[in-house]
């Protein structure tokens, strides 16, 4: 495994950086972006000067400015979550899904699996009746 470069020397040209990409695409209102150009995490990444999305995680995960990667890529997510209350939010949940979403909630299960159980019928009371006129009311 190859080592982390570090690619920013400081937090404010990282932050004017992503700042300015998120500036650059329909995430900012006043954008004179085509509306057509959603920010995503690939076009972050590119901007910002990362080859791959390797470097761009591994850099998130480990370099000295991750908190504001990890800020940027929330943006993101939350402009997909937000597509999600436009009509036709398919697109949206697909890119959610891909950025690890998912529909279902996680329960934890119990770490221990019961293999077997074992049942024991314990008899009590009068024997039950093996025919009609066994019975008496």
């Amino acid at each position: 495994m190859k080592k982390t470069k570090y690619f920013f020397t400081d937090r404010e040209s990282l932050l004017a950086l992503i700042e300015l990409y998120f500036e650059r695409t329909a995430d900012n209102p006043a954008s004179k972006a085509k509306k057509n150009e959603p920010p995503t995490i690939a076009g972050l990444a590119l901007f910002l000067g990362f080859n791959s999305k390797d470097d761009f995680d591994q850099y998130e995960s480990k370099g000295k400015l991750a908190p504001l990667i990890k800020r940027a890529r929330f943006r993101v997510i939350a402009y997909y979550e937000n597509r999600l209350h436009y009509p036709a939010p398919t697109g949206a949940m697909f890119a959610l899904k891909s950025m690890g979403w998912n529909e279902k909630s996680k329960t934890k299960k119990a770490d221990k699996k019961i293999s077997s159980i074992k049942v024991k019928l314990i008899e009590s009371g009068p024997q039950p009746a093996a025919n009609e006129k066994d019975v008496a009311l």
